[in-house]
């Protein structure tokens, strides 16, 4: 079976890799803004839909697609994504700060015309990071494409996440166990 993956994230690559899954990557461009009416939990799920609906072609009928979406929120409730500069990484950073926050991941499967979808939940908790830390880590690693504006793997999450509650690879990117659950169920 032809199996897709509709995401250009580097991390999502090596982790389906990593399942021992062989698979194509198409990226479709597809507009991730979302309704603020939406429920901030909601908010990885609607744009992963979003980008599921971009192959919706009868070319992929008979393929696998998986695309997925990944966002943070914060104490407040509030829906955090990709920052969209240095200053912007160091605002979202700081308000990370000494606070946990919870990451969702969205994934979409599209198989034969149906869409499959779940969403993985972990919460993450930072130790408080100066300004120079935060500095540090975003000149160094550039966490643009980074919802949250860090990547756990990265500096960041070993001299600040000092704990976590539910799937590392949830917030790397992609629930590596579920989706394998969930394929599973799919294609018996």
């Amino acid at each position: 079976m032809k199996v897709v993956l509709g995401s250009q994230s580097p991390r999502r690559s090596e982790l389906l890799a990593a399942l021992g899954i062989s698979f194509e990557v198409i990226v479709r461009e597809v507009d991730e803004c979302f309704d603020a009416d939406i429920q901030a939990q909601y908010v990885a799920l609607d744009i992963a839909c979003k980008k599921s609906a971009a192959f919706s072609e009868e070319c992929f009928f008979e393929a696998l697609v998986i695309t997925a979406d990944t966002i943070v929120i914060d104490t407040q409730g509030n829906p955090i994504g990709k920052p969209k500069d240095q200053d912007d990484a160091m605002r979202i950073l700081r308000r990370l700060s000494g606070q946990p926050h919870v990451v969702y991941t969205a994934v979409v499967l599209l198989y034969q015309g149906k869409q499959h979808h779940f969403t993985e939940e972990t919460k993450v908790w930072f130790a408080a990071l100066s300004d120079e830390e935060i500095q540090y880590y975003v000149h160094l690693y550039q966490p643009y494409d980074k919802a949250g504006a860090y990547g756990i793997q990265e500096w960041i999450g070993r001299a600040a996440v000092t704990k976590i509650e539910g799937s590392y690879e949830n917030v790397v990117g992609l629930p590596t166990a579920r989706l394998f659950q969930e394929l599973k169920e799919i294609l018996k």
